[in-house]
């Protein structure tokens, strides 16, 4: 394809952190594979991707587009569009060349020939992007890992000049002992990553456990549908909430104080975006176990955006992954008040029954959203007497910790309780031989919920 580009990997990474040294934005030539069948998303995809360099302080100096059916097996795209990439890098100076789906480590290195640049695929940004927006310990742990475990199969390159070297008849060369050398301390690093976070995930199952007298909810969505303000909103919290992709990494936990005699605690948690690669999804498991925990999901869509059916899909897919697909949801409809939200997000609701549709900036829709949340709260309760001795100080104390009592009596040397409680008391108070359930045979006046 002619000389070499005027910036070569060596060079270009030089370049590069010239330009991060100075605050400016990295060029980069943004590749876009769009099947032709799915060619009416495009404008999205790219706005989306744009998003997502912006983020990781990129600037797209041109856009390349490719409409194969199938991709290449060798390179992904065609010859032609190579070259096309070629002109593109030469004419704007670009340093990398961004794809917007995940390559083969094969595949990112013969375009790296091909092309005489980086090339930087759609896992490798997703990574970047979180190992930006890393804060804590625990996300940094679990970043490192999922980049260890994308990077693995991809030291070869690293190398591939010193295996030119010949180190005699039958010998390997100095290449290929490095790159042993390497493997072997990543995969240290990676076992290492992996008992770490394993402890980390194990004091986090325990205080969630304790927790099991909560109603645990969490805040599931695609990045940037507004989580973070929504958590905000219904907790009066200060949970950062930005205007860009990939704001929280780390799960916060409030309480939510709908009533007097529910204990709920909410959580925000990482956003989720198409093909998310699994590497992360893996590595943030000790993340997500507040999702997988949870006894409510508010899924939180974006209703601005046109394209919430694919958004929906791509969330539902990673609950799926990490086995919470069949937890109970809510879905909640936020930007309402953006234009042609509404006509949107009215189609929608006729598909998911109990969805409420709010604007978490303004307020608008909240309390439509609590209710549903309370509805859900008291309908997982079941109401009922329970008998026991007055005199057993424990187990009166034990109730009362437990459940909602709704209404108190003595009856000659029994107390009756009368109270809302979930399976799980229920269950604890069945298996104790002190006390006795009573269901009542007619339908209990509850003033709470009848709020009389």
């Amino acid at each position: 394809m002619g000389s070499p580009p005027r910036h070569a990997p060596p060079q270009a990474t030089k370049a590069a952190t010239q330009r991060r040294n100075d605050d400016e934005r990295l060029p980069v030539v943004l590749v876009l594979t769009v099947p032709p069948a799915q060619r009416d998303l495009e404008q999205e995809r790219e706005d989306e991707m744009r998003a997502l360099l912006d983020t990781a302080g990129c600037e797209v100096v041109a856009v390349a587009r490719q409409h194969l059916a199938r991709p290449v097996k060798s390179t992904y795209i065609g010859s032609g569009k190579a070259k096309e990439i070629w002109d593109l890098v030469e004419d704007h100076e670009a340093l990398e060349v961004v794809f917007d789906v995940s390559l083969t480590p094969s595949q990112e290195r013969n375009l790296e020939k091909l092309l005489e640049i980086k090339v930087v695929d759609y896992t490798a940004l997703i990574l970047h992007i979180f190992a930006l927006g890393a804060r804590t310990h625990q996300s940094m742990l679990a970043v490192e890992l999922a980049q260890l475990e994308h990077n693995r199969s991809r030291l070869k390159r690293l190398w591939s000049h010193l295996d030119r070297i010949k180190a005699g008849m039958n010998m390997r060369g100095p290449g290929e002992k490095q790159l042993e050398t390497d493997r072997r301390l990543v995969d240290l690093r990676i076992a290492d990553l992996k008992a770490k976070l394993k402890t980390i995930e194990d004091r986090k199952e325990r205080t969630i456990a304790a927790r099991d007298n909560c109603v645990k909810i969490a805040l599931v969505g695609y990045t940037n549908a507004g989580k973070s303000t929504v958590m905000n909103a219904l907790t009066d919290s200060d949970v950062l909430a930005q205007d860009r992709l990939f704001a929280t990494l780390d799960t916060r936990t409030s309480r939510l104080d709908l009533d007097h005699h529910h204990d709920i605690v909410l959580s925000d948690t990482v956003g989720f975006i198409r093909n998310l690669p699994h590497k992360l999804v893996a590595s943030f498991h000790a993340t997500l176990a507040e999702v997988v925990e949870a006894n409510l999901l508010l899924h939180v869509v974006d209703a601005s955006q046109p394209s919430m059916e694919e958004h929906i899909h791509a969330v539902e897919s990673v609950l799926s992954d990490i086995g919470a697909v069949d937890i109970p949801t809510i879905m909640v409809f936020n930007k309402c008040d953006q234009p042609h939200s509404q006509t949107l997000t009215l189609a929608f609701r006729k598909r998911y029954p109990g969805s409420v549709m709010i604007s978490a900036k303004h307020g608008d829709g909240l309390d439509e959203l609590k209710n549903e949340i309370l509805r859900f709260v008291n309908n997982r309760e079941e109401v009922v007497r329970v008998r026991f001795s007055a005199g057993d100080g424990a187990l009166y104390a034990f109730i009362r910790g437990r459940a909602q009592v709704v209404e108190e009596d003595f009856v000659g040397n029994d107390a009756l309780l009368t109270i809302r409680a979930d399976d799980r008391l229920l269950t604890e108070l069945a298996d104790n031989d002190h006390c006795q359930i009573e269901r009542p045979q007619e339908p209990f006046h509850d003033p709470w919920v009848s709020g009389k």
